[in-house]
């Protein structure tokens, strides 16, 4: 089953409790924390394209990334008028290939919990190649505890014309939490069913730092913003080295 098929037309009807604003606070107070001279912003496993437009409506040059044509075509749609739309490129995290270099990369809503830990090393290595040296990466991770405590749960996602059936079991040897989802859309009087599979790995604190010192990134910092809705996720910000 494909991951982000048919699920990118309902996407956002189904997360519309998303803090996007939040996300683009927490990422300017960082940029202003280091010196501010951040312009140039890389979004990968951008999805649907909310957080980008929100960031490029506030001023800044984006481009946004995601392996999913379907949700960069949600994307495209709502960037329409912007003075600088964003460049959108359909390129996985582990094939990103830039023009040049970027203030800072950016990943939200637990992207890189969709990432194989056999493939975030060369994540890692593209964006110390396209992350200016004093740049920053900032993402965010559902932490193991909050995937593991999701085993078993069945949750439902509805509005008048789509039905959404999430059901999820955590793999204890892959040590990874496999969403299978069930997706009824409504067509005229009758329903359209659809699947699709999610899969979220675990990411330890010390891999992390690990992996992000092995390949070029300092300043490690694991950031629990204050009031944040979901106590699940924690934001990583790092420092692209200068050599």
């Amino acid at each position: 089953m494909n991951c982000y098929g048919a699920l990118a037309a309902w996407y956002d009807t189904l997360t519309g409790d998303i803090p996007y604003g939040s996300f683009a606070d927490f990422y300017e107070a960082e940029f202003a924390q280091n010196g501010g001279e951040f312009r140039l912003i890389l979004d990968f496993c951008c999805g649907t394209g909310t957080l980008t437009v929100e960031m490029a409506r506030r001023g800044y040059e984006m481009i946004a990334a995601d392996q999913s044509a379907e949700m960069l075509m949600e994307a495209r749609a709502k960037s329409s008028g912007l003075s600088i739309p964003p460049l959108f490129l359909q390129q996985s995290a582990q094939e990103l290939d830039l023009y040049g270099t970027v203030d800072a990369a950016i990943c939200s809503l637990d992207g890189v919990n969709y990432l194989p830990r056999q493939d975030f090393g060369e994540v890692l290595r593209r964006l110390h190649l396209f992350i200016r040296p004093g740049g920053l990466f900032i993402f965010d991770i559902k932490t193991p505890e909050s995937l593991r405590a999701l085993d078993g749960s069945v949750s439902v996602d509805e509005d008048d014309d789509v039905f959404c059936l999430w059901r999820a079991d955590f793999d204890a040897e892959q040590q990874c939490l496999v969403y299978g989802m069930d997706l009824f859309e409504r067509e005229g009087e009758l329903w359209q069913r659809s699947g699709e599979e999610h899969v979220e790995y675990v990411y330890e604190e010390a891999f992390l730092r690990d992996a992000l010192a092995e390949h070029g990134f300092t300043d490690v910092r694991f950031v629990h913003p204050g009031q944040w809705p979901d106590p699940g996720r924690v934001f990583v910000v790092s420092k692209r080295a200068f050599s």
